[in-house]
């Protein structure tokens, strides 16, 4: 895995982490009763992103560390993925192991 590989899965297990995190404890004007005239009542009041954006950098970086050792471990490669979904690739050849 290369340098920009790793960013990008970085990239993508944070934003997946992100909305995973979002709705925990979020708290909606419905919930507190205390509804905006013109907005709905699943509009959040409470949202604290500044707290989940933290939360969500250090899950995301201890995921991206388990993918990344079983990655470039080699205990997990393309060819076991493909085993399991049918065989799609070529044979392997001893100058493409």
């Amino acid at each position: 895995m290369g340098i920009t590989s790793g960013i990008v899965l970085y990239a993508v297990l944070w934003f997946l982490t992100f909305l995973v995190v979002i709705p925990i404890r979020l708290q909606t004007q419905g919930d507190l009763g205390e509804i905006v005239p013109g907005t709905h009542a699943g509009s959040p009041e409470v949202h604290n992103l500044k707290k989940k954006a933290w939360i969500t950098t250090g899950v995301a970086a201890v995921i991206w560390a388990i993918l990344a050792t079983i990655i470039l471990s080699g205990w997990i490669s393309v060819r076991d993925i493909d085993s399991v979904m049918g065989q799609r690739m070529s044979p392997a050849t001893s100058e493409g192991q």
